[in-house]
């Protein structure tokens, strides 16, 4: 008997150690990693002596002068202080704040109207039972939406499609995931039109928005290619020997993983529905065209989308109040994200105050000095992508790397929208594979692949994104790709 009491309490102390365990290795949020490391930030002030660069003024942009770099009077970040940054923080970011919440509150109009989804599953069942033919225009579609930022984190309702498609094709629940998110994320991974990640980091390197769209058109259809590509390669290897599934032949039988696919079949796109996206589709459309033309920016944008809102709901025949109070929920689902912009910024205002980001961005430049400016732009590429498995939110890096990536890239001679690409491109390449991403988390436990399965199939298509973000970045050093 004291031998089965021995037994039961060292099972009770594993199973509390385990569980002490999990707790100690929790993910910290993405608002308390940032705080900590605005904190860190302002105890670095007291630490680093302050210096700045001369800076003179170009037509519309302020560039860095190489060499002038000198010491100045130290103004570290005092207690209030601290606290008033981040305020000051949301204040500078509100433009692009108020834009990613407006885009959130556009679409939840368009989505009540039933036509993204409408367009999606009749897209999706019209193809099913044809492999190829389903995965270039599913993958296109969700791709489109991806690299204009629409749909991204709203990914994850999508998933049970997928799943449903892997089902009737008799292909395992990867094929079902991977069509889906990485579909979506094959464009959103390289953004063309995104003011989320993109626009953001154009604006802080004071490029014009969406700048130098002919060649990131050409990097995002590379990497759907090849995205498509994998996954059509994948989907007719285990079509051929069911034993070659990473989830294992028995997989195909799982009823766990279809859990949720039982979605409509007969869906149709209304007439009404065609019109809110033809609707939508031209308004971004103009926008793209305009904004070339008269330089618009994020203002430009927040006030399209409010444009859209409106016009959508009247087209769904949605009352005015309905119209508003759908936008303001579409709004509230993405504070999260619209906020931490903000908090984000915070932090390159800690450093640029105290002025200390320049004494780190000279720091830099010695250290990259000896290396080619090709070699210090893959330097910038991997160390972005690195951090991102800290942060794993895609505005948030921006904020806090470019403001030390701008002069320093004036300073190597290196161009910013190289500068701004090298950012996308690392945080993009390790999206899909970043355990702290609620996103992809999320994804997996809606399809029920575990981490690990996930991650034997990503590394290989990961390996082939890594390899042709190096490959874009060489040839935008060598084009001189800029417009500065």
């Amino acid at each position: 008997m004291q031998s089965i009491w021995k037994e039961a309490a060292v099972e009770k102390t594993a199973d509390q150690e385990r569980v002490e365990k999990k707790r100690r290795f929790v993910q910290p949020d993405a608002y308390v990693l940032l705080f900590f490391v605005a904190l860190i930030c302002a105890i670095v002030t007291y630490i680093l002596p302050a210096g700045e660069f001369k800076r003179i003024i170009k037509g519309d942009i302020t560039l860095t002068v190489p060499g002038s770099f000198h010491f100045v009077h130290s103004h570290p970040t005092g207690f209030v202080d601290f606290f008033t940054k981040i305020q000051n923080g949301m204040v500078m970011g509100a433009p692009l704040i108020f834009l990613i919440l407006f885009t959130s509150g556009a679409l939840a109009v368009i989505e009540k109207s039933g036509a993204i989804d409408a367009f999606l599953k009749s897209t999706l069942t019209r193809f099913r039972h044809r492999l190829l033919f389903l995965i270039i225009p599913v993958g296109f579609i969700l791709s489109a939406l991806g690299t204009t930022g629409i749909v991204v984190n709203s990914v994850i309702a999508f998933i049970p499609l997928g799943l449903f498609i892997a089902r009737g094709l008799k292909l395992d629940a990867i094929f079902g995931v991977s069509l889906i998110y990485l579909g979506t994320y094959a464009g959103w991974n390289v953004p063309v039109f995104a003011p989320q990640t993109l626009g953001l980091s154009q604006r802080i390197a004071e490029l014009p928005l969406f700048s130098g769209i002919g060649y990131r058109i050409i990097i995002y259809l590379t990497f759907l290619g090849g995205t498509l590509l994998y996954v059509y390669l994948y989907a007719r290897k285990i079509r051929k020997d069911p034993t070659k599934s990473i989830l294992g032949p028995e997989s195909f039988t799982s009823e766990t993983a279809m859990i949720g696919t039982e979605v409509e079949t007969t869906v149709k796109v209304s007439l009404q529905q065609k019109l809110i996206l033809s609707f939508a589709g031209l308004s971004l459309l103009g926008f793209i065209i305009f904004s070339q033309i008269f330089k618009w920016t994020e203002n430009e944008m927040a006030g399209l989308f409010i444009f859209i809102a409106i016009g959508a709901g009247l087209i769904a025949r949605m009352s005015a109040n309905d119209i508003a109070l759908t936008f303001i929920q579409g709004c509230k689902q993405m504070v999260y994200g619209a906020l931490i912009v903000g908090m984000a910024r915070a932090v390159g205002l800690i450093l640029n105050d105290a002025k200390i980001l320049d004494t780190i961005v000279n720091a830099l430049v010695h250290l990259l000095e000896p290396l080619s400016p090709i070699a210090a732009s893959i330097g910038m590429y991997i160390g972005s992508a690195a951090l991102h498995f800290l942060i794993s939110s895609g505005s948030g890096e921006s904020t806090v790397l470019m403001p030390i990536l701008v002069p320093l890239a004036d300073l190597l001679h290196i161009t910013r929208q190289v500068a701004v690409q090298t950012v996308m491109l690392g945080e993009g390449v390790v999206n899909t594979i970043n355990p702290t991403s609620g996103v992809l988390m999320g994804v997996l436990a809606m399809s029920g692949i575990s981490y690990g399965k996930w991650l034997k199939f990503m590394l290989p298509l990961t390996a082939v994104w890594f390899v042709l973000g190096l490959i874009f970045i060489i040839i935008g050093m060598m084009i001189n790709w800029g417009p500065y």
